[in-house]
């Protein structure tokens, strides 16, 4: 599941990975009313992250980080309704990951700098979809869970290289996690 937070319109897009084979679920947008006070609108979110929740059991949440701008109100809203998905999902015990919208450009475009309708064309190749370009805010999110799942897979085909304490690789490969672990015990945080 692929989150773009907002304040006022917040998308969502939805995945079903398959091995090597990515599809889309579902994406749209949640608008939010402007009239309501901002307290109101994060219940709004909440319940809407809530019901895909329900909905379609994601067994992984990818959210995309604050684009830091100039207004310091505005960072600060749209920080809440990222703590509020965030919170929803960690909540139902989804693991939850953050992408900037330049990781989430490049790794589907393979450039960091793309416009969105870039990136929505290639969301079409990889997801085969014939749709016009929806809502930015829902492309967005379709865009971050497609990250995720490429993120995620390139994750699982690396291994880990070991490592001495000052970072720098010794040219050895780690035979799995396990080995990594023994191998970089620095490296290992507890939750």
């Amino acid at each position: 599941m692929g989150i773009d937070p907002g304040t006022v319109v917040m998308g969502y897009g939805l995945v079903k990975c398959t091995g090597n084979e990515v599809s889309m679920l579902d994406m749209g947008v949640l608008r939010l009313p402007t009239k309501e006070d901002g307290y109101e609108r994060l219940r709004l979110i909440h319940l809407k992250v809530l019901e895909l929740i329900r909905r379609f059991s994601p067994g992984e949440f990818a959210i995309e980080a604050p684009f830091f701008g100039k207004n310091v109100q505005s960072m600060l809203k749209l920080g809440r309704a990222q703590g509020v998905a965030i919170a929803t999902a960690m909540h139902a015990g989804i693991p939850v990951t953050e992408y900037s919208p330049r990781k989430v450009k490049q790794s589907i475009t393979g450039k960091g700098n793309a416009e969105k309708e870039q990136v929505w064309k290639m969301l079409q190749r990889i997801l085969q979809l014939q749709e016009d370009l929806p809502a930015y805010d829902a492309s967005d999110a379709l865009a971050v869970a497609v990250c995720h799942f490429f993120q995620h897979r390139l994750d699982e085909k690396l291994e880990p290289e070991a490592t001495n304490k000052a970072g720098r690789g010794k040219g050895k490969k780690a035979d799995g996690w396990e080995a990594f672990i023994r191998q970089n015990p620095d490296k290992v945080r507890n939750r």
